[in-house]
């Protein structure tokens, strides 16, 4: 019976892919003020905008690929049952080919209908842009599937339900300060073995082995050290 072997991503395991950070917006993303774009305010205030800066990073997506560190962990279901909780909205662990990945912050790729927010909707490459005015099939207005800024994130008690279960659990890419993403650490059962891959880590207990390195490097190190006896 393979382990259990959860991994939570950030923004630092898409950054090798060319996909620009918060971590290093200063406020700005991409020339956009971040609460006027990221916040439930601002999409209140201004959704046209909101909606234009999300037709942009789609457009972006579109020109990044999976990286080494995306591809790595797809090998590693050869040997893991392989559960990833990333806080990354693009879908490069996706076309990675990774089995099992969770969205903390939504996907940048759908949208959903404003009063029904079960109804969420794959976007394609013909069908990119949206606009307040958008309605989907029954009429209803749409909105970006992004969990914003002063919203709950629905897909934490998942997040933390794996993390609970988890035979050996695995940061890449994260500064550790983003709640309530950050606070997995806590549910992962005493006694787990817990890696911390990123150029700049932050301070974690001494029971977790940091791999100081950008995310690329830093998986092919881990994969080394998980698949020592494999």
């Amino acid at each position: 019976m393979k382990k259990k072997l959860v991994i939570s991503t950030g923004a630092g395991i898409s950054a090798e892919s060319g996909i620009s950070t918060f971590r290093d917006a200063d406020g700005l993303w991409e020339n956009y003020p971040v609460m006027e774009v990221c916040s439930a305010d601002g999409f209140a205030r201004n959704p046209a905008i909101v909606h234009k800066f999300y037709n942009e990073r789609r457009k972006g997506l579109l020109d990044c690929k999976p990286n080494a560190a995306h591809m790595a962990l797809v090998e590693l279901e050869k040997w893991y049952d392989v559960y990833i909780v990333t806080q990354n909205v693009d879908d490069l662990h996706e076309r990675a080919g990774s089995s099992d990945v969770l969205h903390l912050h939504g996907e940048l790729m759908k949208v959903r209908s404003i009063p029904h927010p079960d109804r969420v909707y794959t976007l394609d490459i013909e069908h990119l842009e949206t606009t307040p005015e958008t309605l989907d099939r029954y009429g209803d207005h749409v909105r970006p599937h992004i969990v914003f800024f002063q919203e709950a994130v629905p897909n934490m008690e998942a997040a933390v339900q794996l993390a609970s279960e988890a035979d050996i659990f695995v940061v890449i890419g994260t500064s550790l300060v983003v709640y309530p993403a950050a606070s997995l650490l806590h549910y992962v059962r005493p006694g787990v073995p817990v890696y911390y891959i990123d150029p700049n880590p932050a301070s974690v207990p001494s029971n977790v082995t940091v791999i100081k390195d950008k995310a690329t490097t830093g998986v092919e190190q881990l994969c080394k050290l998980l698949c020592s006896s494999c």
